[in-house]
Order: C-alpha cells, then structure tokens, then sequence
C-alpha cells in the first residue's frame, strides 16, 4: 500500500515492508531534497525503479543513512540534477541509475569529512565522463586501485582517434540524415571536446593523479589552446564555463594565456564576461611586467 510523504514542494509516495521503507516516486518541484533516514519508525532503505524518473526541477538530493539499494532507472533523465550524496559503502545499484543525468558533477559522501573533496567529482565523472559504471564502486572510491582503474579509463578515452565511432554511428543510423552530427569535422571538434572536458576535470581534481600522466593531459590541453590549428580548450573554457573563474585561473596556470593569443581571446570574449576579461587583462600585465623586468637586466 502506497503512503505520501509530503515534502516543500511536493510529496514523496512510499511503502512498508517487513519493518522497512522503500520509496516508490516524487511528485512535486523541489530542486534540493533531503530523503528523510527513517518513516514512520522504520528506516528508509531503497529507492524504488524509476521513482525520479525525467524529474525536471531536483538539483540535488541528500539519500538516507541506512541506504541498501537503488532500483532501475531510479534517476534517469533528471537532466537538473547535480549532486547526490549517499553513504559510501556497499549499495545495490539498478540499470542505468543515472542515465542521460548530463550535469550529474558530484555525488558526495554523506558521512560528511570522509576523503578527498575531489572524490565526488572523480565518481560523478566516472559516469557522465568515463562511461565506466564498473567504477560505482562505493566501498573503494578513492583507493589506489580504484583510482588506477580510473586513470586507465581516462587514458583509453585520450587515445582513442578523433574520428573513432563515426563510421559506426553512421551505419546504425543514429543520427538524421543531413545533420551536422554526420558531417566528419563536426563529429571530432565534438570528440576532442570530450578529451579536453575529461583532461581539465582530472587536473583540476587531481588526487592520486600521477605525474607522467598529468604532463600528458596538460600537453594535450596546451595543442588545442587559442592560436593552435583546433582551439577546443579555449572554447570549453569560454562557452562552457564563461563566468566562471576557477577555470580561467586554471587556464592561466596551465600556460594557455600568452603575448600571442591574448588578443585574439579579447575578441573572441567581445562585450561579454567582463570580470573574466577584466582577470585576463590583469594576467597579461603581469606577464608584460615580468617580461620588461627581465629586459633590465639585459644590455
């Protein structure tokens, strides 16, 4: 028998069975919800298959302590969604869980202070980045091991030829004719995007992350930066991120703001992301200042 759980904005629909809770669906237009430990006495232990299902409003969700399993597409196409948390330990997962769940970028540790702050972006990225459900492993997420199978995800994705999938995509007919998904180009200035996404996720969440491979992804940022043959680290950073000034910060440490390009990046930034350029600005007179403090020393 189902019973309701009401909620800010909305009711959760839930059942009891042998001294336990399962939640069965949501209704409502909560963006952030906490799932409560325990109902009516009994402790809350399962969300059921397709329970959040095509949710368009939750942005995060908080999942209860005593957490043993998660159904089939339990969270699918919640295309808001952005943070979980639930305990680090032993889950049973359902199919497809968080599928088509594009801005899915943490899913934290409830158990608040345990591990690295770059672990919940490491687990949310092996979903949406690596396509690698096989790391959803909650009782080894930051572990040596679990960290190695990650990077060895990462640099099976960075070797992969840019053009890597298209013949098969177009075989099976999984785009519509005429699309610019068909044309060639399109489909690997896509493809390198991606590397450049996952390149820039694993610097800038660098635990365990080793030196050989971090100097590659930071090459491979640097080839496609303003001024090369293809520019999609500035054009991740710009269309993506455009306010956002961790990730300019991290482009000025990565090297990818020079004499040459600046320029050419003010253009590109026109009469938008003022404070960014206004950031941008501030760096190239450092770069200027450093530059003409050298010159005094020679003759």
């Amino acid at each position: 028998m189902n019973r309701n759980y009401e909620t800010e904005q909305g009711s959760l629909s839930y059942e009891i069975a042998g001294g336990t809770v399962a939640v069965t669906g949501y209704s409502g237009r909560d963006t952030e919800l906490e799932i409560p430990d325990e109902m009516e006495g009994c402790p809350v232990v399962w969300m059921g298959k397709k329970a959040f299902l095509s949710n368009k409003m939750l942005r995060k969700i908080i999942l209860p302590k005593n957490l043993v399993g998660i159904g089939d597409w339990a969270f699918a196409y919640c295309g808001k969604l952005e943070s979980v948390a639930l305990p680090y330990r032993q889950v049973e997962m359902g199919q497809g869980v968080f599928k088509e769940c594009g801005r899915l970028v943490r899913i934290e540790n409830r158990n608040d202070g345990e591990g690295s702050r770059d672990l919940p972006w490491l687990l949310a990225a092996a979903v949406n980045h690596l396509d690698a459900f096989y790391l959803f492993d909650l009782e080894n997420v930051g572990t040596q091991s679990w960290l190695a199978r990650w990077d060895a995800r990462a640099k099976t994705l960075m070797s992969l030829e840019d053009s890597d999938g298209f013949s098969k995509m177009l075989l099976c007919g999984e785009e519509d004719y005429g699309s610019r998904e068909n044309d060639l180009g399109y489909y690997m200035e896509q493809k390198r995007r991606g590397k450049v996404r996952l390149a820039m996720l694993r610097l800038m969440h660098d635990y365990g992350l080793g030196e050989a491979f971090a100097r590659s992804l930071k090459e491979y940022l640097l080839s496609h930066i303003k001024g090369c043959e293809t520019e999609e680290t500035w054009r991740v950073v710009l269309e993506e991120h455009g306010d956002d000034k961790s990730y300019y910060e991290f482009l000025t440490e990565l090297g990818g703001v020079t004499e040459e390009n600046f320029t050419d990046l003010m253009e590109d930034m026109g009469q938008q992301h003022t404070e960014m350029k206004a950031y941008l600005m501030r760096y190239h007179d450092s770069l200027r200042g450093e530059k003409d403090a050298f010159s005094q020393f020679c003759l």
